[in-house]
């Protein structure tokens, strides 16, 4: 018989109608009442079964982690806490799990540190935390396709391997099948890469971004949502080795319809989550509730996890440009009292996170897009403004998270480009390609980029990026 999931089962009737359900044991208490979780939701099944009935020894094979199949007729439940219950007339089982190995395992019932979590990765998604986090990446990442395919955007699959650095900060994987004990060398005693399979230095992709503007130019408006590489070695839990970005680039759009571009899409995808994962959303937030309870009452939200959804969602995002930002932050008190870690002295000053959450959180109280930034702490690709000192760069701030989203107007004319380039040491041989778009009908055009897991991170509440992918990868850290 064809099994049912467990999602499908809550929402339905009572029936005499004999179903089968499949899944993983979370408790089996008085020989009776079996809980039932196969994934689909973060509610159990409750499966109610007559002891008398069955076999003994089937019975104790009914553990905590172990694989059954249950078959019976879906009625009213008389407990609390559900609706409908199985009354079992069948039980199978598919997988045994060992009560023994199981305590020493996260499947044991206590309560486990998330650090504890991470260490045993391959059985986490079994509890009803990363579950819970799981089915709302899976929701955010379909919003994401779901915007951008209604928006009339065509989803571009980037490059993994590259020769360029987007970014020109030169903190990437290197890609080689040459010997790392004996490498062939040229005549300068350097390594020789025309001697490696692409016959070039080749490394991880940091940013799909100049490929795909490359797109955009013949194609108008652009995505790319994919994996993306950084070698920088952070061990915070604001960063990854390996994450995936959401990259659009558009043709004919300036700096402003960038920023109304990522305010209407954060919104959307949001409210998709809030719309399609409440269930799970409401876990996450007792969740938090009872984490924060241990927090001293001045380190405690002012906002709920939805409240705060919500409150994305029902206000506009405040547009500051960065010379007004510094003006705030030298005023303020955190920087006058000497409690930023980073003082801000002085204009151009590259902002940190503590500076970005007090503009967001303390400050206006809303999300922000700064605006504007000095070309010194910026990317070679910015469009330069006429004050020759700043460029046309956006970053979305928001609260516990600090920068979310970072894009700019692209620069668009090849002489200032080459320009900069030059400036930056950046090879024009090399971007050659990245330098013919501004040859062959430029245009105005603009993009942004947004980690995926800082989104998933906000949209959850979890503290810790590492707690928002299946399979964290960060300095010494590739277990799994």
């Amino acid at each position: 018989m064809q099994h049912i999931e467990i999602n499908k089962i809550l929402t339905s009737k009572p029936s005499t109608i004999e179903i089968t359900v499949k899944g993983w044991v979370r408790s089996f208490r008085s020989n009776r009442f079996i809980a039932l979780n196969d994934g689909s939701t973060i509610k159990n099944l409750q499966c109610v079964v007559d002891f008398e009935n069955f076999d003994e020894k089937l019975l104790d094979k009914i553990t905590v982690g172990a694989a059954i199949a249950v078959t019976g007729v879906l009625v009213e439940s008389l407990g609390q806490g559900q609706d409908v219950e199985v009354q079992v007339e069948k039980i199978e089982i598919l997988g045994e799990a060992d009560p023994e190995e199981v305590k020493l395992t996260i499947l044991s019932p206590k309560r486990h540190t998330l650090e504890t979590l991470r260490e045993q990765a391959h059985l986490r998604i079994r509890t009803n935390t990363f579950g819970a986090i799981m089915r709302v990446r899976s929701k955010l990442a379909f919003a994401v396709h779901e915007y951008f395919q209604k928006n009339n955007f065509h989803y571009f699959h980037s490059p993994i391997i590259t020769g360029s650095d987007a970014e020109g900060a030169g903190e990437m994987f290197r890609v080689s099948v040459l010997d790392p004990k004996s490498p062939p060398l040229n005549e300068s005693g350097e390594v020789d890469f025309k001697q490696d399979f692409f016959e070039k230095e080749s490394n991880l992709t940091v940013s799909g971004q100049l490929e795909a503007e490359t797109y955009a130019m013949g194609l108008g408006k652009v995505y790319t949502f994919g994996p993306t590489f950084r070698a920088e070695n952070s061990n915070t839990s604001r960063h990854l080795a390996e994450f995936w970005m959401i990259e659009p680039e558009m043709a004919f759009f300036d700096l402003d319809a960038n920023m109304d571009l990522a305010e209407d899409f954060i919104k959307y995808v949001v409210k998709f989550a809030l719309d399609n994962c409440a269930d799970d959303l409401e876990f996450l937030e007792n969740r938090l509730l009872q984490e924060e309870k241990n927090k001293p009452q001045a380190e405690r939200s002012e906002m709920t996890l939805r409240d705060k959804l919500n409150f994305i969602i029902e206000n506009n995002f405040k547009r500051v440009t960065y010379t007004e930002a510094i003006d705030i932050l030298k005023r303020s008190k955190p920087n006058q009292k000497k409690k930023f870690k980073f003082l801000i002295d002085e204009w151009g000053a590259d902002l940190q996170s503590e500076h970005e959450r007090f503009l967001v959180e303390k400050h206006f109280k809303c999300p922000v897009i700064l605006f504007d930034y000095p070309a010194k702490i910026k990317a070679f690709y910015m469009r330069l403004n006429d004050d020759g000192k700043t460029v046309r760069a956006m970053d979305v701030l928001f609260p516990g998270i600090g920068e979310i989203v970072g894009g700019s107007q692209r620069e668009e004319r090849y002489d200032v480009l080459l320009e900069k380039m030059k400036a930056m040491d950046i090879s024009a041989e090399e971007l050659y390609w990245y330098l013919d778009l501004r040859k062959f009908g430029t245009c105005v055009h603009s993009g942004f980029g947004l980690g995926f897991e800082r989104l998933v991170q906000f949209v959850t509440g979890m503290g810790n990026i590492r707690d928002v992918i299946p399979y964290p990868r960060t300095p010494g850290n590739a277990e799994f």
